[in-house]
């Protein structure tokens, strides 16, 4: 079976340290830096990345979909919740959101369960140009300090201790 990586203490005081603990503690959420740094090239807005991100905020393991209802991400966005069905609906229809229905017997529908397998597969190839890119620098990065060497750095005295 496969391990899973979890959040190490360590990394999870590093997130502390940026957010406070009493933040973390209530729950926090990843996001790919491809789906910030490229909405507008996937033709997303920022009403499409909100509800987004009240996806992946319910999105806890790769197995268990987030199924939040329309309503409750309208709420905490203070729009209505038609916006959030037509956006999902365009968002589906762009093939990076898909809506399975939940249908019970006798009690009717209850809250869809959403997928991001779409906007996943289209932002691999944004993903994959930033991990070149980012070889790239490091690659001149390293050959600029083999040419002139690593900078010297030298240890700044306070006025206390001259």
């Amino acid at each position: 079976m496969p391990k899973t990586k979890t959040k190490t203490s360590e990394e999870l005081k590093v997130l502390e340290q940026k957010w406070s603990r009493e933040l973390i503690e209530a729950g926090w959420t990843v996001l790919p830096a491809a789906l910030i740094e490229h909405q507008r090239a996937l033709g997303l807005d920022a009403l499409d990345i909100n509800i987004i991100l009240h996806l992946a905020n319910r999105w806890w393991t790769a197995d268990n979909r987030p199924m939040p209802s329309k309503n409750s991400i309208a709420e905490a966005m203070h729009i209505d919740p038609s916006t959030v069905r037509r956006r999902i609906q365009r968002m589906e229809a762009a093939g990076f959101v898909r809506r399975e229905e939940r249908r019970v017997s006798k009690v009717g529908s209850k809250t869809n369960i959403y997928h991001l397998d779409g906007l996943i597969e289209n932002l691999k190839p944004f993903a994959a140009d930033m991990v070149m890119k980012k070889k790239e620098r490091m690659a001149e990065r390293e050959a600029r300090f083999a040419k002139r060497g690593r900078p010297k750095l030298a240890l700044v005295k306070t006025d206390d201790e001259i």
